[in-house]
């Protein structure tokens, strides 16, 4: 498969195909000497999948409630009693992390150094940066989840949390790795390849799988950050979600506020990440029009302003006007944040450039 494939697998949204990824199990277990599973085990997320791998580990103690008696329920429906033990000890090692090894050792061997490097570059590096941010930004929902019960034992049920994810194999989520070290039926990747391509997270046991369906809704901005205005970035099936502008996580009834925005509920805002994006919505230019702000500096560059923000940095922006007009003749203004230590519009707009005032000579002010 090509890089733009991988690409596509690990932004896949909607039903997994069950069958497909069933065979990609199994093939995954015959390449590394073990038995089929005797159970598959299909959740809703890899929340529910978390929670699942909690309780055949022992480690539920301090589980939301519900969360427990759905993943539960998913176990028992599958045929698995979820118990400690039930399903057996945990075989990622054989099933991913040996295979992955020998095969990246394959290609390291085969290419050299700089060769590999090369091809990491054209082949996994595209979308690490981009799959990594969403699954940490998973796993980060997933603790947050589960752990929001726990009263006084909080360490502990993150710390459990925590090495249920590390028995977790990515699914879709892998699709770097596999794009860079995935080369057909015999590099003892096919079935984790199968299975990618297919769904989302799982869970190798000794007797069962347990594994979570691929999120129905996914939301991003141009940089590949989780980002929506209007509802949840990531959700899945079972309704674990999350939410997010321009990368920045948000509560979800943070963004329903959105529309009531004023100066006096942005200044009055504690949190200053949650202040910035409210700025963001609200528009620089309205706040400073709203809000009564006064310039601190105009030159032939431009109007620099600044906006003092408790508990966080000012804002310091240039109001510039595009000398070339519009079709219809208006003149358009642009707002440029600059860095807060500005003290003068030009120098602001030359920082634009990368370059400092003395040095911003331009021939043409646009």
């Amino acid at each position: 498969m090509t890089t733009e494939r991988w690409r596509a697998v690990a932004a896949a949204t909607g039903p997994a195909d069950r069958e497909a990824a069933g065979a990609g199990i199994r093939l995954a277990y015959e390449a590394a000497g073990l038995e089929p599973p005797e159970r598959i085990v299909w959740t809703g997320s890899p929340l529910a999948g978390t929670a699942a791998a909690l309780l055949l580990t022992g480690r539920a103690e301090g589980l939301p409630g519900e969360v427990a008696e759905r993943a539960a329920d998913a176990l028992a429906a599958a045929g698995v009693e979820p118990v400690v033990g039930a399903a057996g000890s945990s075989v990622r090692e054989a099933v991913r992390t040996r295979p992955w090894a020998r095969a990246r050792q394959r290609a390291h061997t085969a290419l050299g150094p700089s060769g590999w490097a090369e091809r990491w570059a054209l082949t996994g590096a595209p979308l690490w940066d981009v799959t990594r941010a969403l699954t940490e930004r998973i796993r980060t929902g997933v603790i947050e989840t589960l752990t929001e019960e726990a009263a006084t034992e909080r360490a502990d049920q993150e710390t459990a949390v925590r090495l249920a994810l590390l028995d977790a194999v990515l699914g879709q989520h892998d699709a770097p790795w596999l794009a860079s070290v995935a080369e057909g039926p015999d590099d003892g990747l096919a079935g984790a390849a199968a299975v990618a391509r297919a769904a989302g997270w799982w869970w190798p046991y000794e007797k069962a799988v347990v594994i979570a369906e691929r999120p129905v809704e996914l939301h991003r901005d141009e940089a590949g950050r989780l980002d929506r205005g209007d509802g949840p970035a990531l959700a899945f099936p079972d309704g674990f979600a999350l939410y997010a502008w321009r990368g920045m996580p948000v509560p979800p009834d943070f963004l329903d506020r959105l529309g009531e925005l004023t100066p006096d509920r942005i200044r009055a805002e504690e949190n200053a990440e949650l202040r910035r994006v409210m700025l963001e919505h609200f528009g620089y230019d309205r706040y400073l029009d709203e809000s009564g702000a006064r310039p601190v500096h105009r030159d032939e560059s431009g109007v620099l302003w600044r906006i003092d923000l408790a508990d966080d940095e000012p804002v310091v922006m240039v109001e510039v006007v595009n000398s070339t007009p519009e079709p219809d003749g208006a003149h358009r203004t642009y707002w440029l944040r600059v860095p807060p230590r500005t003290r003068t519009a030009r120098e602001g707009v030359a920082w634009t450039f990368g370059l400092d005032a003395a040095t911003y000579v331009p021939e043409r002010e646009t």
